[in-house]
């Protein structure tokens, strides 16, 4: 997952999708916690982590959510994005290694104050939803 520039921003259309996936890491999840000073031990602690319900460190739930910016300001709709908002609906644990797939879909568009609404969902490996909610973005353009 790597970018340059951001392509030009794209007309939006209704059904419009753009995913991206990343394999979590540990030192991902340990960059996040320093970034943001959340040093919570289900996210930084193996041996604290082992005996919670989860069992092993989680991802912070941001860290995951997080990636949806990415769809909106590389994707949909791309350069010159604002983000407007997002509801999150945080469903299952995201762990060290596993592979996340996040997606935004149009589903709604006000043209003229260039602003819409997307599905935002964001899956593992196994197909599962961990997140879900609904953003909404803005073009400057």
């Amino acid at each position: 997952m790597a970018f340059q520039t951001p392509p030009e921003p794209k007309t939006l259309l209704i059904g419009q999708k753009a995913s991206i996936s990343k394999t979590i890491t540990e030192s991902d999840i340990n960059t996040f916690a320093g970034l943001i000073a959340d040093f919570n031990t289900v996210h930084v602690n193996a041996e604290y982590a082992k005996k919670t319900r989860f069992g092993e460190r989680i991802a912070h739930g941001m860290l995951t959510a997080s990636f949806l910016s990415t769809i909106v300001g590389m994707c949909i709709p791309g350069a010159d994005a604002i983000y407007l908002g997002q509801t999150l609906k945080f469903i299952a644990p995201v762990k060290i290694g596993d592979t996340i797939t996040a997606t935004g879909e149009v589903v709604r568009i006000i043209k003229e104050k260039k602003i819409a609404y997307l599905k935002t969902t964001i899956v593992n490996q196994r197909g599962e939803v961990v997140v879900e909610g609904e953003g909404t973005v803005m073009t400057t353009k």
